[in-house]
């Protein structure tokens, strides 16, 4: 990118020449420490321009500057001030390297947006140059739309992950996170995993703590996600995390124990039979769906079934593993037997009834709640199906 130069000459006019000159005299002697030396018969002293030499890394009057390209830097002296404003006056964030021979902003500057920038610099003398630059950052023409699971004011289980996604593949996804921030009243961390070029969950390192409230700090707009594509969101997006309810389902004793702060219950249930048994590892409720529809054929297992009114479904995984209702089942196999093809069932009856086990449970969750399974004979679920992140050891995260 082209830079631009510019230097000032120090100019001291004398008000006390012998002639008694005033201040409008132009030829006035320059005073001795001005550094200039005085002109035959009293005339002007000749100024010194400072050695100091500023770049700007934008142009004077340029236009379509990228947002992450402002730099200030300086040669043959220090930098001694850096001011940098947008059309409305508000002044960018940025500070002055410790050597004295850069600065850069904070973050990237807004797109679409006009620009000044005042910067001065001293040599090694403490004469002070100084620059003057204006330039107007670059409009996008092509920009990747940002979606999450979040809701404004939401509140969710202790387990919940927030999963972004985007409709353009990522290519700068250090700059991605960089532009995603979390911020939690008690302070808790939180990391990003990409689990591809699309999509990038956020969670802490444990589950979160009841009553945490939690603000997510979008600021997208200024990042250029891929070549020539910019985000589409500069926004604040507050959560809160309800109470802990932590639900551990047992394949061997086809028991689920739930955890409500700290009160434990107990409830029978039935999972994946041995041929089509449940995912193992911990899940996170996703969707709490009420009555829906499940098709063996949506999920790869033909036509063993087709159920157009399963009650109380709380979706888990995103193949298709819920803990919902079961009204068809004969005989008593809650407690006693897996019979599922993999999702964890519940005493329940048509349409549902509120009373039911299922409904009682149905009830009683929420968005985040954490739902593991034990003693299964299959395999730890994938990460990426659903909010199985918890699944990923912290230092993999």
């Amino acid at each position: 990118m082209a830079l631009v130069m510019g230097s000032v000459l120090l100019l001291t006019a004398a008000c006390n020449d012998d002639k008694g000159a005033t201040s409008g005299d132009a030829t006035a002697a320059a005073p001795a420490d001005a550094g200039g030396t005085a002109a035959p018969g009293g005339g002007a002293a000749t100024p010194k321009t400072s050695a100091a030499v500023l770049s700007v890394s934008a142009k004077d009057g340029a236009e379509d500057v990228a947002p992450n390209a402002l730099q200030v830097s300086v040669s043959n002296g220090k930098l001694t001030a850096v001011e940098v404003t947008d059309k409305n006056g508000k002044p960018v964030e940025g500070a002055i390297a410790p050597d004295g021979a850069g600065w850069k902003p904070a973050a990237a500057l807004a797109v679409g947006m006009a620009y000044k920038v005042n910067a001065q610099a001293k040599d090694d003398a403490g004469l002070v140059a100084a620059s003057t630059t204006s330039f107007t950052t670059l409009t996008p023409e092509k920009k990747a739309s940002v979606n999450d699971n979040i809701a404004d004011g939401g509140t969710y289980g202790v387990g919940m992950i927030v999963s972004v996604s985007f409709n353009k593949d990522v290519k700068n996804k250090d700059a991605v996170l960089n532009g995603i921030t979390f911020e939690a009243s008690d302070g808790t961390k939180v990391k990003g995993h990409w689990f591809d070029s699309r999509r990038v969950d956020f969670r802490p390192e444990d589950y979160w703590k009841p009553g945490t409230k939690v603000t997510i700090k979008y600021r997208l707009k200024s990042v250029e996600i891929a070549p020539g594509v910019y985000g589409d969101v500069d926004k604040d997006e507050p959560f809160n995390i309800g109470r802990s309810m932590v639900s551990t389902a047992d394949a061997k004793s086809h028991k689920m124990t739930v955890e409500r702060d700290g009160k434990s219950t107990t409830l029978p249930v039935t999972m994946g039979a041995d041929a089509t048994p449940s995912w193992s590892g911990t899940m996170v409720v996703m969707a709490k769906e009420g009555i829906t529809h499940m098709d063996s054929r949506t999920v790869g297992l033909g036509g063993e079934y087709d159920i157009k009114d399963v009650p109380h479904a709380i979706r888990l995984t995103t193949s298709g593993t819920f803990v919902h209702g079961n009204y068809w089942y004969k005989g008593m196999p809650f407690g006693n037997l897996n019979g599922s093809h993999g999702c964890i069932s519940m005493q329940d009856v048509q349409g549902g009834s509120d009373s039911s086990v299922a409904g009682k449970f149905y009830n009683d969750s929420m968005v985040g709640d954490v739902v593991k399974v034990v003693n299964s004979k299959e395999k730890t679920v994938s990460p990426s199906n659903g909010l199985g992140g918890w699944n990923i050891a912290w230092a993999n995260w």
